[in-house]
């Protein structure tokens, strides 16, 4: 199951952005990439995986193109993980800040 919850220019994403739920996430975010900024909450984020990740990449793909910032915060452990998995923690150029137990395993 997946929630989303809007809030101004920030949208809050709890549950599990994965294969399952990337369609209804990606259905969604389309509407706001008109917006001039957002920011995506992934604090909620249960389970994350590849098709969540190219969710994401192209809200900021898009975003971008239409000169407009995409910011992600509060990345759960589960968006760590796969970001430190593929690499990608620069790519967003987001801070990402880690639990108190250190890094990613």
């Amino acid at each position: 199951m997946i929630e989303l919850h809007r809030n101004g220019q920030r949208l809050a994403i709890a549950g599990e952005l994965t294969i399952y739920h990337a369609a209804e996430v990606h259905a969604a975010l389309v509407p706001l990439y008109a917006e001039t900024e957002l920011d995506i909450d992934l604090s909620g984020v249960s389970e994350f995986d590849t098709s969540g990740v190219q969710v994401l990449l192209l809200a900021k793909r898009e975003m971008a193109q239409a000169g407009h910032a995409l910011r992600l915060s509060g990345h759960s452990q589960a968006v760590l993980d796969v970001f430190a998995l593929l690499e990608l923690g620069g790519l967003f150029g987001d801070p990402q800040l880690l639990p108190a137990g250190g890094a990613p395993a």
